[in-house]
């Protein structure tokens, strides 16, 4: 299977945009494409988002920030989360000021994956914030702290998420679904990896950002990142290091993904222009 990205000057006197569209849809045809994307920046609406985030915020307040700077060509639809935020908390006074809705779905609710489904329906595609994973089908049914925690012992999840997405979920929704999560996985598994990784005297520490599949932490790379810490650092200034290369490399992968300079290809690996 071949896979091809080209960037061009856009000259809407030359070229119109729906004329530009049907050229690519011929050539689509012509050549049997899977799949044709064709997007002009500076004219086209901007990718509509839906972003998930649980209590740990430094991934969700590093992407409304970089947001609002216009550092991601994106149109965020709401906020998503299984934590009940105050309304006088920092992330709601931000969403307020923008007219970003904030919805807090119960993980206990037997119907949250609908509402979520209804809820992010007009999206391109979705950002988890270091908050939902996907599960293997025969475990779909279950929800709950101790599940969560016995899967981290597994290397799946980490003990503070504590609401999942289901492949039935993802499948329903259709599109792509972007996730970050640390380094620190599957050598430090359970509760508190960053301290457990410190306890241990790493070296270096990263994140990854990839698609979501139904195969937990499977799908295929965008980004990773990696930052050195030594014996210099407090366990402060660790999870401080881990923290900001989470947020970078999920800024990253959304600026190429948005910018269409990500490939999937096979089964899970992509290529990056």
């Amino acid at each position: 299977m071949k896979k091809m990205c080209i960037e061009f000057i856009f000259d809407p006197i030359k070229w119109p945009r729906e004329q530009m569209d049907e050229d690519f849809f011929k050539l689509s045809k012509m050549f049997n494409a899977m799949r044709s994307v064709v997007r002009v920046p500076d004219i086209d609406p901007k990718y509509k988002v839906a972003v998930l985030a649980s209590k740990q915020e430094h991934c969700l307040v590093d992407f409304l920030y970089g947001w609002q700077e216009g550092k991601l060509p994106v149109e965020i639809t709401c906020v998503i989360s299984n934590h009940d935020r105050g309304p006088n908390s920092h992330v709601i006074r931000l969403l307020e000021r923008h007219g970003i809705p904030y919805h807090y779905l119960c993980a206990k609710e037997n119907k949250r994956e609908e509402e979520l489904l209804e809820l992010v329906q007009n999206t391109d595609f979705l950002v988890l914030a270091r908050y939902m994973q996907p599960v293997p089908l025969q475990k779909e049914a279950y929800l709950g702290y101790k599940l969560l925690e016995s899967l981290s012992s597994k290397g799946s999840l980490t003990s503070y998420f504590n609401m999942i997405l289901s492949g039935k979920f993802l499948r329903s929704y259709g599109k792509d679904v972007i996730n970050i999560h640390h380094g620190l996985l599957p050598s430090f598994k359970g509760g508190k990896p960053a301290k457990q990784a410190f306890d241990a005297g790493v070296k270096l520490i990263g994140a990854t950002s990839h698609f979501v599949t139904e195969e937990l932490d499977a799908g295929p790379i965008i980004e990773q990142m990696v930052e050195r810490v030594s014996h210099r650092d407090n366990l402060r200034t660790f999870v401080q290091k881990s923290e900001d290369v989470e947020k970078q490399c999920l800024a990253k992968a959304i600026k190429s993904y948005c910018e269409l300079r990500v490939l999937p290809y096979e089964m899970n690996k992509t290529v990056v222009f």
